[in-house]
């Protein structure tokens, strides 16, 4: 029986890792957190949200595309605040208001994932 959704894995090119560590604390405001040993060796980084809730791993991919139509999609609080974070931060935001019930809008890493961000509408 599935609980819950332990993290995401977006891939990202070979020697990303210092521009995703500057967007993913930097930008969006996650902190890095260790990786394993053996799995440190094969590169990437792993970032946490929420108290460790919310995880997005990045993992090195020789043949890196980026995810232009899959991504996570992350709930946040005050949206519009947040958005305006990444604005300021140098990061586009792109608002989408086609899911009923919910405010969103999706920007990118800067290895040109997709990210969306959502909060429910009261």
């Amino acid at each position: 029986m599935l609980t819950a959704v332990d993290h995401v894995q977006l891939a990202a090119p070979p020697g990303s890792e210092d521009a995703l560590r500057a967007y993913y604390t930097g930008v969006l405001g996650m902190t890095e957190i260790p990786k394993p040993p053996v799995l440190a060796a094969r590169g990437g980084c792993w970032f946490a949200a929420a108290g460790g809730a919310v995880q997005l791993h990045l993992g090195v991919e020789d043949d890196f595309r980026p995810a232009r139509k899959a991504h996570p999609g992350l709930r946040v609080t005050a949206i519009d605040a947040y958005a305006a974070r990444l604005e300021e931060r140098g990061a586009d935001v792109v608002w989408d208001d086609n899911l009923p019930g919910h405010r969103r809008f999706y920007s990118e890493d800067p290895v040109g994932n997709r990210l969306e961000f959502l909060e429910p509408v009261n």
